[in-house]
Formats: C-alpha cells, sequence, structure tokens
C-alpha cells in the first residue's frame, strides 16, 4: 500500500535556510538551495564537527531501526521530522528486517513532500505514508497516522533531531507524552538531540556559536539541552541498555580500534511498559 495524505501544495521558501535542506547538504545531498548550503558551510566552519554528528544520527537510525524490528517486534514505524529521503531510510531498514512492515512518515518542510514519491516506495507487503504536518500539532499527526498505522499495537515513535527545535521545553514534552499516551505498551521511542553537555568546553563553545549563527538565521531555532533535560522525554518509559548516550555509543558495531569517539548529541530507546 502507498498513499499520501491530502493537503493543498504548501509553498517552498527557498530565501531561509530550512533544517530538513541543511541536513540533506551535511549528508551530501542534493536537494538543498543556496541558501542552505551557504547555512552549512557556515557552520561547519565553525564546528566543523556537525558532518560527524549528521552522520553518527543517521547511522543511530538503522541500528534503532534493525533492533526495533528485528529483535523488539515493532511491525509499525511513525518517524516524525524524517528529513529528504537518503540512503537507507527508516522503512527500507525496517522492511529488509520484516517486509509487512508499516511506516507513516511526518515533515513540514515542502521540499520532502516534493520527494514523498522517493520515500514512499514500499515493499508489496508493508505500507509507506508521508504527511504534511507540524510536530506541534501531534492530534492531526495521529490522525492522519491512524490511515495507515494500527494504534492499537505497538508503534516505534521516531523523533530524531527534532525535538531541540522546539524552544519550550514543556511544549516538547507534552508533544511527546501525548504522542506515547496514543500508543500501546509494547511502543517504543527513539529519539536524537542536540546537547552542549558531551564533549570539551571548547567544542562546546565552538556548537555554540555555530547555533547561534543558525539561529539568526533560521526561522526554526535550536535549543540544545542538558542530559537530565532529554532523560525527562523518557519519563514513564524503561529505557534500553546502553541508556542515554552519544549518538555514536548506542550499540555500535564491532571495530578493531574500540569504541566510537563521542559526538555532541544525545540518542536513546525506550519501551513503554
Amino acid at each position: 500500500m502507498v498513499g499520501m495524505a491530502e493537503s493543498p501544495p504548501p509553498q517552498i521558501d527557498s530565501t531561509v535556510p530550512h533544517s530538513a535542506r541543511v541536513w540533506n547538504y551535511f549528508l551530501g545531498g542534493k536537494d538543498n538551495y543556496p541558501v542552505d548550503r551557504e547555512m552549512g558551510d557556515e557552520y561547519q566552519r565553525l564546528f566543523p564537527e556537525i558532518i560527524d554528528i549528521a552522520r553518527t544520527d543517521r547511522a543511530f537510525l538503522g541500528r534503532a531501526v534493525r533492533h526495533l524490528a528485528g529483535e523488539a517486534g515493532v511491525r509499525q514505524f511513525l518517524d516524525i521530522g524524517t528529513g529528504l529521503p537518503t540512503m537507507d531510510n527508516t522503512h527500507e531498514v525496517a522492511q529488509r528486517a520484516v517486509p509487512a512492515s508499516r511506516i507513516v512518515y511526518v515533515d513540514n518542510d515542502p521540499l520532502v513532500l516534493a520527494h514523498a514519491q522517493a520515500l514512499l516506495t514500499s515493499s508489496a507487503e508493508g505500507a509507506c505514508d508521508y504527511i504534511h504536518a507540524d510536530l506541534r500539532d501531534p492530534e492531526a499527526i495521529l490522525a492522519a497516522a491512524a490511515g495507515t498505522l494500527d494504534l492499537d499495537r505497538p508503534v516505534a515513535v521516531m523523533l530524531l533531531g527534532i525535538l531541540h527545535f522546539l524552544p519550550d521545553f514543556d511544549e516538547a514534552r507534552g508533544i511527546v507524552a501525548r504522542l506515547l499516551d496514543a500508543v500501546p505498551p509494547g511502543s517504543h521511542l527513539a529519539l536524537t538531540h542536540a546537547t552542549f553537555d558531551l564533549g570539551d568546553q571548547s567544542a562546546a563553545e565552538a556548537n555554540a556559536d555555530a547555533q547561534d549563527a543558525w539561529n539568526e538565521r533560521a526561522t526554526e531555532t535550536l535549543t540544545p539541552r542538558t542530559r537530565d533535560q532529554v532523560l525527562r522525554f523518557f519519563d514513564g518509559l524503561d529505557l534500553l541498555e546502553p541508556g542515554l548516550v552519544s549518538m555514536s555509543r548506542w550499540r555500535p558495531e564491532a571495530q578493531p580500534w574500540g569504541e566510537p569517539a563521542e559526538v555532541s548529541g544525545f540518542c536513546g530507546v525506550g519501551r513503554k511498559p
């Protein structure tokens, strides 16, 4: 099954950098505009580690989805803030493990909508859908997602690199709680989040300078959070091992040179009991 939630075609604003397009640029993609590349170059000049963060975030997605589909038995994924298609999107990883997996993508960038057909190449056994919606409207997301997902069965809610675009912490926590309230026990939350808590002081200062430059130009401002704050998103959940860690250190593949270096972003996966 392949479908798309209907909505009026939104307009693409190519005069202001957008997080999905800048992230696409960091990952080596071509679905971006000069304003996005300019902002990305400035961010990278101030904080070169951002490229490692982008790649590590993507790698965490693959490891988390492989665990959820292959070991945890989750067959449904609600990926909010999915961004532009790249290699190993959520549905590709999930359906490689379990072809009958069902995935709903959610994003508010019109360019993602324009590329939604690439996201919607589902296996014959499974299903994919794309919803043009904003995280700040969880009720609309849940109502539309119910057309593809059975919300009476476990769902993996994916919030990778999106909660830090909500400046109000209480609002962000409330949205996460509402999404998790709508899914049954056995559901999971997977998230990544920007922070200044990881890395040395000079890296944190460079990261802060880059985020200040971003916040001066972009419509969606970045708000990094502390470890304790990010942990609050998992209230009421059983946090899977190894807990809340740097994105590079969540169940990394074995490598001969030891544990990977930390990057300045937290990640975690929690199960709803």
